[in-house]
């Protein structure tokens, strides 16, 4: 599941082959930007803010979200795509490179990027990370541990495994709200930025298939630290944006 650190390493890459160099090609496969076409222009960069990636392209920036299912891939000019066309919502192509974003869940093209990330909170990857800023913003949420955990008002980057994975290694009941937020926040960062250059995320430190988390997706299996069964539930900030909570009733007891 795309995460922060997914979006920062795939901004990364994106930056590696396209940053400096003019375009050849620029084809935004969604209605609201079909008939855009910025071919000739310089990318000026590429970067990641949480889970927003942002192309600057002169005076405007393409906006992407990988959302659920979205990635982007960077060929040699020539080389056959690794998934299908019709999945193509954005291709951006140099003289030496295709990049295409499949299954994107945001395509736009903006002439100011704070439409995009003015409200985003500190992100842990970012430059100018604050956690002091973030401590202070999840401190006056009231809402339930794993709710104000994903909202990116508060800290930019986490994302569902994020917070399953967070509140179970804290110790907190994601059903009550937040405490020992500073330790959280602290915890969050050094996890994330672990995560950035692994090939495979992993909050156990075993990157082996199916040994890499400890709560989440793992419903009914014994918890690997009690052998407690994980318990699985719902929780969403509005109706019909409910994310799958995963948790050990024994580890993470309510407050």
């Amino acid at each position: 599941m795309p995460e922060g650190d997914t979006a920062h390493r795939t901004a990364r890459r994106l930056h590696e082959v396209l940053a400096g160099q003019v375009l050849t090609a620029f084809d935004l496969r969604v209605p609201r930007a079909a008939t855009a076409d910025l071919t000739g222009h310089r990318v000026d960069g590429v970067r990641a803010v949480g889970k927003h990636i942002l192309h600057r392209i002169g005076v405007l920036t393409l906006h992407t979200h990988l959302k659920m299912e979205g990635e982007w891939h960077a060929y040699r000019s020539g080389e056959r795509w690794r998934r299908p066309a019709f999945q193509a919502r954005a291709v951006v192509a140099t003289r030496e490179w295709q990049t295409v974003g499949f299954d994107l869940g945001v395509v736009e093209l903006l002439r100011d990027e704070r439409d995009a990330i003015g409200h985003l909170g500190p992100d842990p990857l970012g430059p100018d990370w604050d956690p002091y800023e973030a401590v202070r913003r999840l401190e006056q949420d009231p809402r339930p541990a794993h709710t104000a955990l994903l909202d990116q008002r508060s800290v930019a980057g986490f994302g569902n495994e994020y917070a399953n994975e967070l509140l179970f290694l804290r110790g907190m009941d994601p059903l009550s709200p937040l405490r020992d937020v500073p330790e959280l926040v602290q915890l969050g960062a050094r996890a994330i930025r672990s995560n950035l250059s692994r090939p495979v995320r992993t909050f156990t430190g075993d990157g082996g298939r199916g040994r890499d988390h400890w709560v989440y997706g793992r419903t009914g299996l014994p918890c690997r630290r009690c052998g407690t069964l994980i318990r699985e539930t719902a929780l969403g900030a509005e109706p019909g944006r409910d994310r799958r909570v995963f948790w050990c009733p024994s580890c993470q007891p309510p407050a």
